[in-house]
């Protein structure tokens, strides 16, 4: 027991001084040419960021020393999912290591030009399931509204890549909605909207603040989310008219998506502080990741580092199969074994719910260890964390 416990106690200040390492990485953006005579009222200015996102290659190479993989995967991305890397991401990614987890998530890659027999366009069967434009209605009470096109950053493994990345596009009027708003009143069955994209939050406040109001003068509505992973990759987003404007119309739940330790910066959790503060609760969704977080040992830093700043693991996701993503996908044994060594192993706030979204719009399926040996009738033969074997009868 005392071997075990000092075991856990070595894990734990490894995983702490792993962090203080990441932390001590972030570059101050006026280290970077390009940034170099930015002022700091238009670094922090969220609208700066998004204008001044790195799309072009020779661009991104004064960033990091670009490999032959990410020049030529660079070459080809073109029109959706091109390349948008906001210049606050670009102060987390390591200039000269690509396998950093942040840079790996950012820049193209010749990869992706690999496509699987497997993949699908729209692996989540999403356009199968829209009733109404910008709609998705798969689950009995619940909807997503896709309320734009429109990210801070464009993810690599993005499930959603043959829709997003064409800003030039993106309506900014908001009677686009008129008629998945139309479908949601006429659907008394349904209790709950999340409002996801692309990104809800690139939206401007007014927009955002019309289309909330729209949805809670809905009667038969009980629950608003939104899907962001914007106070990750543009925490300068979160100003205090954001939040006041959010604040107005609560109950609101939020959806962020943290991949890796690296990610959660000093600027990300005033952020996440400002929301939490605001009376919004934060949950985070994390896509199992090849070479990014695949490890236990990071998996369960994530997951502590969440919870110290008051974010509540969720889901973690098998990545989906969406065409030229398979370098980033991890056999489904892979996410069992990081469930198997979470449970029992840290707090029950810490450890989310593994899921596979099951291909062609069968929804979220858990995937768990097995914990149950046997069963008869009145009988069960389980096994806990530590492979105990205990039996309760009914």
């Amino acid at each position: 027991m005392a071997n075990t416990l000092a075991t856990e106690q070595q894990k734990t200040l490894s995983e702490s001084l792993a962090t203080a390492r990441s932390a001590k990485r972030i570059r101050d953006y006026q280290q970077i040419s390009l940034y170099r005579d930015v002022n700091p009222l238009d670094w922090e200015d969220w609208r700066w960021q998004m204008r001044n996102r790195i799309t072009k290659l020779d661009q991104i190479s004064q960033v990091v020393s670009l490999t032959q993989a990410e020049e030529d995967g660079l070459k080809s991305a073109r029109g959706r999912m091109a390349m948008a890397v906001t210049p606050y991401w670009a102060t987390l990614l390591d200039p000269e290591d690509p396998m950093c987890p942040i840079r790996r998530q950012a820049i193209p890659t010749a990869d992706e030009f690999k496509v699987s027999p497997y993949e699908m366009a729209d692996p989540c069967g999403e356009d199968s399931h829209s009733p109404a434009p910008h709609l998705v209605h798969r689950y009995p009470d619940r909807v997503l509204l896709l309320a734009t096109e429109s990210c801070a950053m464009y993810c690599r493994h993005c499930t959603r890549r043959r829709m997003v990345g064409q800003e030039e596009k993106h309506d900014n009027s908001v009677n686009r909605w008129d008629k998945a708003i139309e479908y949601i009143q006429s659907n008394k069955k349904i209790r709950d909207v999340l409002i996801s994209g692309g990104d809800p939050l690139t939206l401007e406040d007014d927009v955002l603040d019309m289309l909330l109001g729209r949805l809670r003068a809905i009667s038969h509505l009980e629950f608003l989310r939104i899907g962001t992973r914007v106070p990750v990759t543009l925490p300068q987003r979160i100003t205090e008219g954001l939040v006041a404007m959010l604040k107005k119309h609560a109950p609101i739940w939020m959806s962020l998506h943290f991949n890796h330790p690296k990610e959660i910066t000093r600027r990300t959790r005033n952020a996440c502080d400002m929301l939490v503060d605001a009376g919004i609760p934060l949950g985070s969704q994390t896509v199992l990741l090849k070479g990014i977080n695949d490890r236990p040992s990071t998996m369960r830093r994530l997951m502590h580092e969440l919870l110290k700043m008051r974010v509540r693991p969720y889901y973690i996701y098998q990545c989906d199969p969406a065409r030229g993503t398979q370098h980033f996908r991890t056999p489904v044994s892979v996410g069992i074994n990081i469930m198997e060594k979470m449970r029992g192993h840290t707090t029950g706030y810490g450890v989310p719910t593994y899921v596979i979204d099951a291909p062609g719009g069968g929804g979220k399926i858990p995937v768990a260890p097995n914990y149950i040996l046997s069963q008869a009738k009145g009988k069960y033969v389980l096994r806990n964390y530590e492979n105990k074997v205990f039996t309760y009868l009914e």
